[in-house]
């Protein structure tokens, strides 16, 4: 019997070029080392997301099969594995999900290749930048006076608010009393005139879009249960002081983008108003509303579909058209804040719109700037994610420009923390950027916090998994003493992976000042302003200023990959200018020593494109130097250390 031998590696431009998603009608060429039966057949089985299969006969010689594959002419999953057949009567597979594939005597897993519009593009300024993600309530307070002023409105409209005292209070996590369940009603008073007092800090981080939670009126201090939005909260402020916020932000590089939360409305709403708080009259209220049929009733006004089950958060149907040219008609919600000054949206719960309607909102933004962002809240890969519609279109070039990339933040977390190393965490970074339309990576919202997750300083210090431990018992949690400086360390490592790769670095305020807590609402604590944290402080600053500066780290090419179980480099480069970074991440108790040159990491679409280390670097976080010799750099990384080094 022949000992068949096949190789075949996607992310190798050897093997398949070019590389990862390609536009529509463009011929990929697949290559696979075939060995120990000259005679065998080799085929492809190729399938797509609309259900059409072919197979294609590879061309066997010199111990390769070789062929090109014409992609489909509209956005699509085209999918792939190798069928072998031997000169002796038998049949093997070969394939997997990215990367290295193994012989199977069964169907395996297939490679991926995503079609998208070759038109797609990202705007420059976001695939750039810097994003700031900021809890409105909890950031800056200008003034205590103000702020109890602005609590009359809800107070006077029958809502029950619990107002902070101190700036540096808890926030509230159990039910006020004589109530029974939890309610997110506790204020700190945190507004739009507290951010603009902290814009020339913002910008000398380099920062260059700041992300607000929701800031139109609620009752919430979440704000994601929209009352009106075509009012700033009053705790917030008002219309022409977040005007101005825009104005000056403006004036200063920076963008501002909103929460946009289309899927549902509050029940305490202008639109719902279940408990006749407004002049409107609400879906609730009659069937004869002007805003009955954007929701969902069934026989009674109490039965009525929800978000994820919540009655205070009716869904709405967001292709009915009276809701759809509310939100991206001419004179719609998006419409009026793109007057104000607000170009740039992320979108609450984008898995949960309908991709038309997603597709009315991106034409939308773009008709009010060519250079506005739409940004989806979606965990998983975007690439392949299907819903009730089926596959959602998301990078297909016609919907999202950027996704929140957990995808990232778990593996990054997985990985500093011990429980997967740096070729786990390598082969969720490369399969990624294998699966993603360029424009659509270089895009992607590289998040390590979020008001939705545990803070990246709690999480990386060991803190239990989110979803099995009670609000009480969260509260309760603080890491050993041991264990938070771990964490604090461990921050600084993942701070500089999210400077160094590809995609737009999100910081979620007060990372930087070594903020700490579980999830929601413990990671939503008030800025400590005068409390950093100075240690983190001067190292997240540092990368941070060190991204904003670095045409390399801004834009280069990219080289990455493990280098051992505990250590990570990534590569970033210029060919134009030869300008250079190189990040090292040590995530070990020991020191490393490390040898490193650019063919170690061949991966990716980058893999080939010559690229030599030369003269000097200088590390961003030490000052220290570090010289190349022959086209390597060598050094000893310390326990649980990062290096970003430049070109000076």
């Amino acid at each position: 019997m022949l000992m068949i031998t096949f190789r075949h590696h996607s992310r190798f431009l050897s093997f398949r070029r070019p590389q990862g998603a390609v536009p529509c009608k463009t011929s990929v060429h697949i290559e696979a080392e075939a060995g120990g039966d000259p005679s065998a057949r080799v085929q492809l089985r190729l399938y797509n997301q609309f259900g059409v299969e072919s197979f294609f006969d590879l061309a066997v010689s010199d111990g390769r099969a070789r062929g090109d594959i014409a992609m489909p002419e509209v956005p699509c999953l085209v999918w792939y594995y190798f069928i072998i057949r031997t000169n002796d009567g038998r049949t093997q597979y070969y394939g997997a999900d990215s990367g290295e594939g193994r012989l199977e005597s069964h169907e395996p897993r297939a490679y991926q290749i995503t079609v998208y519009d070759g038109a797609f593009r990202t705007p420059q300024h976001w695939r750039e930048g810097i994003v700031y993600q900021i809890f409105p309530d909890r950031f800056r307070r200008s003034s205590w006076e103000d702020f109890r002023e602005r609590t009359r409105y809800h107070m006077e409209k029958g809502r029950f608010l619990r107002i902070h005292d101190r700036w540096s209070e808890e926030v509230c996590y159990t039910p006020a009393p004589g109530q029974e369940d939890y309610e997110p009603n506790d204020f700190f008073g945190g507004d739009s005139n507290g951010i603009r007092e902290k814009l020339d800090y913002l910008a000398g981080l380099g920062v260059t879009t700041i992300y607000l939670n929701p800031v139109f009126e609620s009752g919430s201090n979440h704000r994601y249960d929209t009352a009106d939005y075509h009012r700033i909260d009053p705790i917030f402020g008002n219309e022409d002081e977040f005007r101005a916020l825009c104005a000056e932000a403006g004036q200063k590089g920076m963008r501002i983008m909103l929460d946009g939360v289309f899927s549902h409305t509050g029940a305490d709403s202008r639109y719902f108003d279940k408990f006749s708080r407004y002049d409107d009259v609400g879906a609730y209220e009659a069937e004869d509303s002007p805003y009955r049929s954007w929701y969902t009733f069934h026989g009674d006004k109490d039965h009525y579909d929800s978000w994820w089950g919540f009655p205070s958060l009716p869904n709405v149907n967001e292709l009915e058209p009276g809701y759809t040219a509310f939100i991206t008609g001419d004179q719609g919600v998006l419409a009026h804040w793109a007057g104000v000054g607000a170009k740039d949206w992320r979108l609450d719960v984008a898995d949960e719109l309908p991709d038309e309607f997603i597709r009315y909102l991106r034409r939308r933004v773009k008709q009010d700037d060519p250079e506005g962002v739409l940004l989806g809240e979606v965990w998983e890969d975007c690439s392949n994610k299907y819903g009730p519609e089926g596959r959602r279109g998301y990078v297909d070039g016609d919907e999202l420009d950027s996704a929140m990339n957990y995808v990232f933040t778990e593996a990054m977390v997985a990985f500093l923390t011990g429980h997967s190393d740096a070729y786990a965490l390598d082969h969720a970074l490369q399969t990624q950027r294998e699966h993603y339309p360029r424009p659509f990576y270089e895009a992607c919202l590289n998040l390590i916090s979020s008001h939705d997750i545990i803070r990246a300083a709690t999480a990386l210090s060991g803190a239990p998994d989110r979803n099995s431990v009670s609000r009480k018992l969260q509260a309760a949690y603080h890491p050993s003493e041991k264990d938070q400086k771990k964490g604090f360390l461990r921050l600084i490592l993942a701070a500089a992976l999210q400077m160094a790769l590809p995609g737009v670095p999100s910081v979620y305020y007060g990372d930087e000042a070594g903020m700490t807590g579980m999830s929601d609402p413990f990671n939503r604590g008030t800025y400590p302003w005068g409390s950093e944290n100075e240690a983190v402080f001067a190292g997240y600053t540092a990368l941070m200023r060190a991204r904003a500066e670095s045409g390399a780290l801004k834009r280069g090419l990219c080289r990455m990959g493990a280098l051992s179980p505990e250590m990570y480099a990534v590569l970033r480069w210029l060919p134009e200018t030869g300008e250079q970074a190189v990040l090292l991440i040590n995530r070990s108790d020991r020191a490393q020593s490390v040898i490193l040159h650019p063919d170690d990491m061949p991966q990716g679409p980058d893999g080939e494109t010559p690229v030599a280390l030369a003269g000097d670097l200088t590390d961003v976080l030490t000052g220290e130097t570090t010289q190349i010799y022959n086209g390597e750099l060598k050094t000893v990384l310390p326990p649980l250390t990062a290096r970003l080094y430049q070109t000076k």
